[in-house]
């Protein structure tokens, strides 16, 4: 059958997932009365929450006698190394653009990667049956990213369509009959090349593995592109790492693949087609699965480095073990050095005490859904303020910048301009209107300066502004960037919060517990008004004596506290904090809980 492999890629939420999900529905991959949930691909509980795509996934399409395999691809930057070793094992890219939004940074880092593996894309305008949308001005601005980023002519001659995704069709022309996505499928099938490793079907097997999975019941799964030869199970097969050298030789138990939105044992496959293959116990990603015949491995997509590190230590607070089974740190090490074999933009490295781990990856959003994946396991962790990787370079120290894209309505640009390009020493960009009342700026800022920003752009914008951000550039350290201004309320003491106690402390600041929470000394309760941190007593009960006033007692009505999220709480404490994550709770807390110890740290680091 002749193969067609496809990789979908778009900024966050233009529609990647839901696209997928009506080619698969009209290619026939879904019976008429099977129940499928919207979004199938996203599979994972935290993809379908958060309405991201985070783990890239295949699946395959019958079309006109045809195969296409078509691996849907994580949108946010933050999940970047997934998209760079997609692009590897596929043939063609379909770029989709929100109509009404046009290009983003997202879009910009994608298509970067695409074209500089020499792939043709198409585009397809997604969306234009939206009030605000500009097909035509999206699509001369795809035009001129592409320029702008060195496409060759034959890159620049882009075929495109425009299409609605939920609507499930898309046409050569804007008034078009929009009845059906007949005319996406043909053009896959006419403008992406079949793979050129088809004519080498007589070599020995070699494949290139580009995602690692764990099965419970047939234990390891990489997948990849078959670049020659066929592949049976029962026969052997040795893995060679990045540089060639030996890891493995082992068996094919298993060769699965993709048929719809399952996989599917085969007997036999060839050159050209996306597979997985079981039985390895050693081989990871970027590896190369061969023949023993074979001498070379494949040369891999090399990953871009990560920007920050977060440290990752065992919970250590008087409350530890209460919530989860997982607290050691041996079992700790062992789940992140298996998260950094699967994800290849993620580092782990230990810390001198032994105690903590190093983890280094491209985002806050990406070390987010690590912690977040781990405390649904049962793991207690206590997780540092995350620190941005320096680079020494002709003795000069660089820091990482990224690209920041905001849409903003007119009345708020000004606060964030000035936010940006004051205490966070960003570099205004562009500036331009972006349709009805709305302005896009466009800015380089430190990383540094990023963390934690979004909650407070949020607050600045009423809720209103989107922000996007992707890695630019290395460029020289630009000096301290103010950190918190306003300081913490901390428990002095170990117990259960009081209604009365926390009536009387919400004059000094917003509170992060309500009444009847386990608090202990040393915890973060709230945020104090004044730039100082403030010991305060959350425990301190109403004094009942035998003598009664006039009037009655009042009831104590509580403001309701400020609940951070894990992102949010990871963002916001400073270096001598922590955030205790537990499956139950998320917790801020002073790194030294005695409050003499805090005196003694603050005056040696001062």
């Amino acid at each position: 059958m002749d193969i067609r492999n496809i990789a979908i890629i778009a900024h966050v939420d233009h529609g990647k997932t839901t696209l997928v999900d009506e080619l698969l529905r009209q290619s026939g991959a879904f019976r008429a009365n099977q129940a499928v949930a919207e979004r199938a691909m996203d599979s994972n509980d935290l993809e379908r929450e958060r309405g991201i795509t985070i783990l890239a996934k295949a699946t395959s399409v019958e079309w006109d006698g045809h195969r296409v395999n078509i691996v849907d691809t994580p949108g946010h930057a933050d999940f970047g190394g997934e998209v760079e070793r997609i692009l590897s094992m596929v043939d063609g890219v379909v770029l989709l653009v929100d109509a009404a939004e046009g290009p983003m940074p997202q879009t910009k880092f994608v298509t970067s990667k695409a074209l500089a593996l020499g792939l043709r894309p198409i585009v397809v305008l997604n969306k234009v049956d939206k009030p605000d949308a500009e097909p035509d001005r999206a699509l001369d601005e795809v035009f001129d990213l592409f320029a702008n980023l060195g496409a060759t002519d034959e890159q620049l001659d882009f075929p495109h369509l425009y299409a609605s995704g939920r609507s499930g069709w898309a046409d050569t022309a804007l008034d078009g009959p929009r009845k059906d996505l007949h005319a996406l499928f043909d053009l896959i099938l006419d403008h992406v090349p079949a793979p050129r490793q088809l004519a080498h079907t007589g070599d020995p097997f070699r494949m290139l593995a580009t995602t690692l999975a764990a099965d419970p019941f047939i234990g390891r799964i990489l997948t990849g592109r078959i670049e020659s030869g066929t592949v049976r199970p029962g026969d052997q097969v040795k893995a060679l790492s990045r540089t060639g050298e030996p890891v493995e030789s082992f068996r094919v138990t298993k060769v699965l693949a993709f048929r719809g939105l399952s996989q599917q044992p085969i007997d036999r496959a060839e050159a050209g087609d996306i597979v997985s293959l079981a039985g390895m116990s050693k081989a990871t990603v970027a590896d190369t699965l061969c023949a023993p015949a074979v001498g070379g491995a494949i040369p891999a997509q090399p990953i871009d480095p990560p920007t920050i590190s977060v440290t990752f230590g065992i919970n250590d607070s008087p409350l530890a073990g209460r919530d989860g089974k997982k607290v050691q740190s041996r079992v700790i090490r062992e789940r992140l050095l298996k998260e950094a074999e699967s994800n290849v933009a993620i580092r782990v490295s230990d810390t001198p005490g032994g105690e903590a781990f190093e983890v280094a990856g491209r985002g806050e959003l990406q070390m987010g859904v690590l912690i977040e994946n781990m405390r649904r396991e049962g793991f207690e962790l206590s997780i540092s303020r995350p620190q941005v990787l320096m680079r020494e370079e002709n003795g000069q120290k660089l820091e990482p910048v990224e690209e920041v894209t905001i849409d903003v309505d007119d009345e708020y640009s000004g606060v964030v301009i000035e936010k940006l390009t004051g205490p966070r020493k960003g570099d205004l960009a562009e500036m331009r209107p972006a349709g009805a009342g709305k302005t896009r700026i466009i800015a380089h800022v430190p990383s540094r300066g990023l963390i934690g920003y979004h909650g407070e752009f949020l607050t600045d914008t009423r809720g209103t502004g989107v922000l996007n951000r992707v890695f630019h550039d290395w460029a020289p350290y630009k000096g301290t960037i103010p950190g918190r201004r306003a300081g913490v309320l901390i428990s002095m003491e170990n117990g259960t919060s009081v209604a009365y106690a926390l009536f009387n402390l919400e004059d000094r600041g917003r509170l992060f517990i309500g009444a009847q929470e386990a608090v202990y000394q040393g915890m973060i309760i709230g945020e104090h008004s004044r730039d100082n941190d403030l010991e305060v007593n959350p425990l301190k009960g109403k004094k009942l004596t035998n003598v009664r006033a006039a009037g009655k007692d009042d009831a104590v009505v509580l403001t309701p506290p400020v609940r951070m999220s894990l992102e949010e709480a990871i963002a916001y404490v400073d270096n001598d904090e922590l955030v205790e994550v537990t499956p139950n709770a998320v917790r801020l807390r002073k790194r030294h809980l005695d409050p003499h110890e805090r005196k003694r740290a603050a005056r040696a680091a001062g």
